[in-house]
C-alpha cells in the first residue's frame, strides 16, 4: 500500500484538507459545490444477488482501477461496510481477489467511526424520548405513539421487539425494538444531505412522537440538534482509502439498499466529481432496488445525471435464479441457464426504462464454464446489447480494460434519466409504478394497516423508498425463478420525514437482520 498522502496529492488533494487516522486511511473535506457537467458518473448496478456471487463491488473497483490505467482520471465511491453483514452474511465488502480497497480490516470493521457516531447520534434521541416522558412529558408525547427506535451496527433478530420501561414507579412502558443502524432514518439523512445546513433541517424535521391527537412531534422538539451535530461532525467528512493498484477510494455512507436507499452519502459522490474526471459508484444489489433508489431519490436530490449504468451479472448466478442449487454450480446447465436468463432481462429491461446508456458486465472466473459464458454472449449480442467479460477479480484492472474503453465509449451518448414516478402524483401511484416497472409485478395487494396508512398519506408528496428482499424480484425470497405473474404484498408504510420518502414494507422484511446458522463471526 502507498501512504494515503501519495494516493490523495495524484487528486490534488492539500495537506490541510487531509485529516489521517494513521498512514493509510484518511477523512477529507467535502467539496460541496455542484460539479462541472463534463465529469462522468458511472452506476454500477446488478442482477439480483444470489449465493453464488454476481461480482458488483469487485467490478466497480476493477472498473475504476482500469480507467486510471487508460489514462482516465477516476475514483471509485463506496459505501461503508456494516458489521451487521460483515459478520453475518458476506465477511467484507472489500471488492475481491485483484480488485479490493485496502486496508482491508480497517475498513470492514469500524473503519474511522461514523457508523458508529450515526448509532450514538440515534440512541441519544431516543434517550431524550424517553427523558422527557420521565420528568413530566412537556411535549405530551404519547408513549404508544414513539416511531423513533433505537438501532445497533449488528444483526440481532431478538431485539426487534422489544419493551421500555420508562419509570418503574409509575409504571410507564411501551413496546418498540432496535433496527440496524444501516436501516435507520438518521443514516439515510446522513447520505442524502448535500452539505451541513441541509444535515441539520433534515435532523430537525425527523418525526419522533405523536400526541394522542396524532400531532407530529420533532428532533427540534427535543432541543437537542447541535448535539447530535456535534457527534456527526467527524463523520461528515468522507473517508478515502485506496484501491489495490494505488487509485483512490472514497467509501462514505452506508444505507441498506433493502430497506433504506442503498447508496454512498452524496457529499461523498460530489466531492469525488469535483476531484475526477470520472466516478465510479454502486448502488446496493439489483437495478430493482438500489439502481432505482439511486435515480429516483438520488439524482433528484443531488442534482446528479449518471452518463452510463453497468449491469453485473455471472453464469454462476444465473443458473441459481434457474433452479440450481448452490452445490450444483460447477456442473454445466445450459437449460437451467437460459431459464434464469429472465432475471438478466427484467434488469436490462429497468435500466433502458431510464434511458441511461448502459452495458452488461459479465464476470469470468476460472471456474467460469466456456459455453455458458458463449451462451450469455450470443444472446447479449443477437439482441444487439453491448457487454464486455469482466476478469478483474483475476487479472485486476488488466481484466477490465475493455469494459473501461466500452463505457467510456458509451457515456459519451446522450443520457436522459427518465424517472419512475414524479414526486406529484399520489403514493398508490408511485407504488404502482415501481412495483409494474422495476419488479415486473401485475399489482399491489396492501395490508389493511398500510390501507388505513395509504389513505393518511395518499397526497403525500415524497419520494417513495421500497423496502423489499433483494434476493427476488417478487417479495419472497424463496421465489428464484419467475415463472407466472405475481404481486407485491405491502404491509406496511413508514414516514421518514427528514429523508423526504415514504419507506414502504413488502413481504417479510426487517429492519433488524438476523444471523444465518453458521455466521461469518464463527470463520473469522
Amino acid at each position: 500500500m502507498q501512504k494515503i498522502t501519495s494516493v490523495a496529492k495524484k487528486f490534488k488533494i492539500i495537506p490541510d484538507d487531509l485529516f489521517l487516522y494513521g498512514d493509510y486511511i484518511a477523512k477529507i473535506n467535502p467539496i460541496v459545490k455542484k460539479p462541472a457537467n463534463d465529469k462522468k458518473l458511472i452506476l454500477v448496478t446488478a442482477t439480483s444477488p444470489t449465493p453464488a456471487g454476481e461480482g458488483k463491488t469487485t467490478t466497480s473497483i476493477g472498473l475504476c482501477d482500469a480507467l486510471n490505467k487508460i489514462k482516465v482520471k477516476t475514483i471509485v465511491a463506496l459505501r461503508e461496510p456494516s458489521m451487521g453483514p460483515v459478520f453475518g452474511v458476506k465477511g467484507g465488502a472489500n471488492g475481491g481477489g485483484m480488485a479490493q480497497i485496502v486496508p482491508k480490516d480497517e475498513i470492514n470493521f469500524h473503519f474511522t467511526g461514523d457508523i458508529h457516531a450515526i448509532t450514538s447520534a440515534n440512541n441519544l434521541i431516543s434517550a431524550c424520548i424517553d427523558n422527557n416522558i420521565y420528568w413530566g412529558n412537556s411535549l405530551k408525547i404519547d408513549p404508544n405513539k414513539i416511531v423513533w427506535k433505537r438501532v445497533l451496527d449488528v444483526n440481532d433478530r431478538s431485539l426487534r421487539k422489544v419493551e421500555i420501561t420508562i419509570n418503574d414507579k409509575t409504571g410507564i412502558k411501551y413496546k418498540s425494538g432496535f433496527d440496524i443502524t444501516v436501516a435507520s432514518e438518521l443514516m439515510a439523512v446522513f447520505c442524502l444531505a448535500i452539505n451541513e445546513t441541509d444535515l441539520k433541517q433534515r435532523i430537525e424535521k425527523m418525526i419522533i412522537a405523536y400526541t394522542s391527537d396524532d400531532t407530529p412531534i420533532y428532533v427540534k422538539d427535543l432541543n437537542i440538534v447541535n448535539a447530535l451535530l456535534k457527534i456527526l461532525k467527524d463523520a461528515i467528512k468522507p473517508n478515502i482509502v485506496q484501491t489495490l493498484e494505488g487509485n483512490l477510494a472514497i467509501v462514505h455512507g452506508g444505507p441498506f439498499a433493502n430497506i433504506a436507499h442503498g447508496c454512498n452519502s452524496l457529499l461523498a459522490t460530489r466531492t469525488a466529481l469535483n476531484l475526477a474526471d470520472c466516478v465510479v459508484t454502486e448502488a446496493g444489489f439489483a437495478s430493482d432496488l438500489g439502481a432505482e433508489k439511486f435515480f429516483d431519490i438520488v439524482c433528484s436530490v443531488g442534482q446528479l445525471k449518471p452518463d452510463c449504468a453497468v449491469i453485473v451479472t455471472s453464469t454462476r448466478s444465473l443458473k441459481m435464479h434457474g433452479g440450481v442449487l448452490k452445490d450444483n454450480l460447477k456442473e454445466q446447465n445450459l437449460d437451467a441457464l437460459k431459464v434464469g436468463m429472465t432475471n438478466l432481462q427484467q434488469h436490462i429491461k429497468n435500466i433502458s426504462a431510464f434511458e441511461i446508456p448502459f452495458i452488461v458486465s459479465l464476470t469470468q472466473l476460472d471456474i467460469s464454464l466456456p459455453e455458458e459464458i458463449e451462451y450469455v454472449v450470443s444472446y447479449l449480442k443477437k439482441n444487439k446489447i453491448n457487454y464486455a467479460l469482466n476478469s478483474s477479480f483475476e487479472e485486476g484492472s488488466k481484466g477490465a480494460v475493455d469494459l473501461a474503453r466500452k463505457v467510456m465509449k458509451i457515456s459519451a451518448k446522450k443520457s436522459s434519466l427518465l424517472p419512475v414516478y414524479s414526486k406529484n402524483e399520489s403514493l398508490d401511484k408511485k407504488i404502482e409504478s415501481i412495483c409494474q416497472r422495476c419488479y415486473g409485478a401485475s399489482g399491489v395487494v396492501y395490508s389493511d394497516e398500510a390501507k388505513a396508512k395509504l389513505a393518511k398519506y395518499k397526497n403525500t408528496k415524497m419520494y417513495v423508498c421500497m423496502a423489499k428482499t433483494p434476493i427476488s424480484l417478487t417479495d419472497d425470497e424463496k421465489v428464484l425463478t419467475i415463472n407466472k405473474p405475481f404481486k407485491i404484498h405491502v404491509k406496511d408504510l413508514l414516514v421518514s420525514n427528514g429523508a423526504d420518502f415514504i419507506v414502504v414494507i413488502t413481504g417479510n422484511i426487517f429492519r433488524m437482520p438476523g444471523l444465518p446458522k453458521i455466521p461469518e463471526a464463527s470463520k473469522m
